[in-house]
């Protein structure tokens, strides 16, 4: 009997397992499935707070629920209708008891929403003034150059073959990093900020090799872009071929066509810097030369004698012009002009007048003082009265009977006592 003539023995039995035992054994099932790339269309994306976004991505027959963190979003475009591709994992949510992919990042598919998704970023950084920013200058020789490109040998051997024809063993830093795919964008910007903080580097080379444009959808991203424009050195780009195009091109301080050219941009020939210098020596010689030729006939057509006879008159000339100079300054002639100024200066006419206005001034004011005194008030009959304690008594109600008083006349005092107060000032006095 063979195994197909055995009895059908059923199905198997049940395992009994608990939900919370199931959902864990989906939960590792649904992570053996690794990193994912899915393409599909994207259905009613919506963001909460956070900034998580959430969308279904729906093919024919079959749909999932996307989930995109908030520190993903700005590598996520997921547009209503759109098809893309999201890169991610697969994981199962016990609490909601679903099956979740969590995305990396969300790529437009197909060449109008790449376009329309390039259009909007250049647009953005246009409107920082990115585009237009003035471009930094190549240096014509730097102590080390810089390139950040992918694993392939094909880019690096092509600047490595450049850089031994034009100047061997000139000093290069490479800095290979994931230039497709999903996060080739953040891998880029952090080579690029590896290779800048080496202080000997002094110009970066961006370069990769031909693609589509969903494969070099990661030298478009805007975070590229603006790591580009704020590098410490300049950037040259050479992404692709000469058709090939993104966004790094417009705000790199120089593009080129192809890896190659790039490298020939920034390492300088040894061959060309010998015959510029040969030249430049050549130049020089010549100059000085023609420079000793011209000093030996003016002096071979020089008159010893004309020449003596030239300065001795020159001489004469400036003893002239000093001697005049100091006339100006002559002291006799100083002192005469002085005398002059002050013979005309009448210094007596000033003086009495003033005198006169002072004695006038003088005059009034003791007048006011003799009005004034209190010794001619007296004399006319008045008297100062103070109390005992001396303050002057301008009240009778400030008194009582039996207050002692003193009063000063123009001429001797009173010691008197208060006998009574009466209204209208007037008492006796004992």
């Amino acid at each position: 009997m063979t195994l197909f003539d055995q009895p059908d023995s059923g199905p198997a039995p049940p395992r009994p397992v608990s939900l919370v035992r199931l959902s864990a054994e989906l939960a590792r099932s649904a992570a053996l499935l690794g990193r994912v790339s899915v393409e599909g269309e994207v259905v009613n994306p919506k963001t909460y707070g956070g900034g998580r976004t959430y969308f279904t991505l729906k093919d024919r027959n079959a749909q999932m629920t996307v989930t995109v963190p908030g520190n993903r979003a700005r590598w996520s475009h997921a547009v209503h209708g759109e098809r893309v591709l999201v890169t991610g994992s697969v994981g199962y949510t016990p609490e909601r008891g679903q099956i979740l992919l969590t995305a990396e990042e969300v790529s437009p598919v197909g060449a109008g929403a790449i376009a329309a998704l390039l259009e909007a970023v250049r647009a953005r950084l246009a409107a920082d003034g990115l585009t237009e920013r003035p471009r930094r200058p190549i240096p014509l020789l730097p102590r080390k150059v810089g390139v950040v490109c992918g694993a392939e040998a094909a880019v690096r051997a092509d600047i490595e073959s450049v850089v031994a024809t034009r100047m061997p063993g000139y000093p290069m830093r490479f800095m290979e990093v994931s230039v497709s795919g999903a996060g080739a964008a953040e891998a880029i910007i952090e080579g690029l900020r590896r290779i800048c903080a080496d202080p000997e580097v002094d110009v970066v080379v961006l370069a990769r090799g031909g693609g589509d444009a969903a494969q070099l959808l990661p030298f478009s991203d805007e975070s590229l872009c603006r790591a580009i424009c704020a590098a410490r050195v300049p950037v040259v780009v050479a992404i692709g071929h000469e058709g090939d195009r993104p966004l790094c091109d417009e705000v790199a301080d120089l593009r080129c066509a192809t890896p190659s050219l790039a490298a020939a941009s920034v390492v300088p020939s040894r061959a060309e810097m010998d015959a510029q210098l040969a030249g430049l020596v050549q130049r020089a010689g010549s100059l000085w030369s023609a420079r000793l030729a011209a000093v030996d006939r003016r002096l071979a057509e020089a008159e010893p004698m004309g020449a003596l006879e030239a300065g001795w008159k020159a001489a004469e000339s400036r003893l002239a012009r000093g001697r005049d100079r100091l006339s100006l300054v002559n002291p006799s002639r100083r002192v005469a002009e002085s005398r002059r100024l002050m013979d005309r200066i009448d210094l007596t006419s000033g003086l009495a007048h003033r005198l006169a206005r002072a004695a006038g001034q003088l005059h009034d004011r003791g007048r006011t003082l003799e009005a004034l005194d209190p010794d001619r008030v007296l004399a006319r009959g008045y008297a100062v009265v103070r109390t005992s304690d001396g303050r002057v008594l301008r009240d009778a109600a400030a008194t009582r009977a039996g207050t002692r008083l003193d009063v000063v006349l123009a001429s001797g005092r009173l010691a008197v006592e208060v006998s009574e107060t009466l209204p209208d000032g007037a008492g006796s006095a004992r």
